[in-house]
């Protein structure tokens, strides 16, 4: 590519005691075709030697790497620690990748390539490969496309419809994304939302705003550990709080904005369902077993 063609990328990578992995997740973006990139690694406070780690590669790579932390190296949270990414960012393009994941060696390159062609895009999304053989050779990796029609265009608010937390399609990985960091530093992560959830709401600020190309391509590796946060929270039963409290807030975001969509209302309503009255709710269910062409009529109704 010539100069004017090879677009400055921001990658952001947050991480709270990850010395295990933060090595191989920064080799990797080191190792990419493509090298108009600066790395911004954001510490949310460890205390194991992911810190010591981190600064080392600031210094060996002082044009390309940044260290940065919280005043008095404070804990404050995934969703902050990407904020604070975000907003000092000063390349044209950003993308995330989280400190336990890696990414392929073309997958800037491949990235950069698909936002020059599609100008129209605010937001890049990818498949995910779910990666089971870096702890067990015998492990088969999944890959897994994201839960709308690939290689196209999505106007606002097109994948709220298809894509989980509200749709049944599957999610998109924070590892796979890239964004326009002008657009990112508008729509910020949700600081209410610690650890968990934090990229739903993220991700629908996106749907509900941006236009959206998904490409069935995947240059990315999503780790898959028995500690990760989302094991932990499901291990703990915290999983249905969390998210009764993710629908909640959208609403009231909703709400806020004055956007009135009967089809997204329709959908939160519905996803609202089992924590406004859980034993109503598994009746529906029940019956709907029995009438599933009147108990989804139901459901679906305000």
């Amino acid at each position: 590519m010539k100069p004017e063609q090879t677009p400055l990328v921001s990658v952001v990578i947050c991480f709270l005691n990850e010395e295990v992995f933060l090595a191989e997740s920064v080799n990797s973006v080191l190792a990419q075709a493509y090298t108009a990139w600066e790395l911004l690694l954001v510490d949310d406070g460890s205390t194991d030697g992911s810190t010591a780690l981190s600064k080392q590669f600031a210094e060996q790579y002082p044009a390309k790497i940044r260290y940065i932390d919280h005043d008095g190296h404070a804990n404050r949270g995934l969703s902050a620690s990407r904020n604070v990414g975000i907003q000092q960012a000063t390349g044209t393009l950003l993308a995330f990748l989280d400190a336990d994941d890696i990414w392929l060696p073309n997958k800037l390159s491949m990235q950069v390539e698909i936002m020059q062609k599609q100008p129209k895009a605010d937001v890049l999304l990818e498949a995910t490969e779910y990666w089971y053989s870096w702890s067990d050779p015998k492990k088969e990796d999944i890959p897994k496309l994201i839960g709308a029609e690939p290689n196209r265009l999505y106007e606002p608010p097109q994948l709220m419809y298809h894509l989980y937390p509200l749709g049944e399609g599957e999610a998109p990985s924070m590892s796979g994304m890239m964004i326009k960091t002008a657009l990112a530093q508008q729509q910020l992560f949700e600081e209410s939302f610690v650890n968990m959830y934090e990229d739903q709401a993220f991700l629908s600020k996106l749907y509900l705003h941006a236009t959206v190309y998904i490409t069935s391509s995947c240059s990315h590796r999503y780790r898959q550990r028995m500690n990760s946060i989302m094991h932990t929270v499901q291990q703990l039963g915290n999983y249905s709080q969390i998210r009764a409290y993710f629908l909640k807030w959208l609403q009231n975001y909703l709400d806020a904005r004055q956007i009135h969509d009967s089809h997204l209302r329709r959908l939160l309503w519905k996803a609202q369902l089992p924590y406004r009255s859980p034993l109503a709710y598994k009746g529906v269910k029940l019956l709907s077993s029995y009438f599933p062409k009147y108990i989804n009529k139901y459901l679906y109704r305000i």
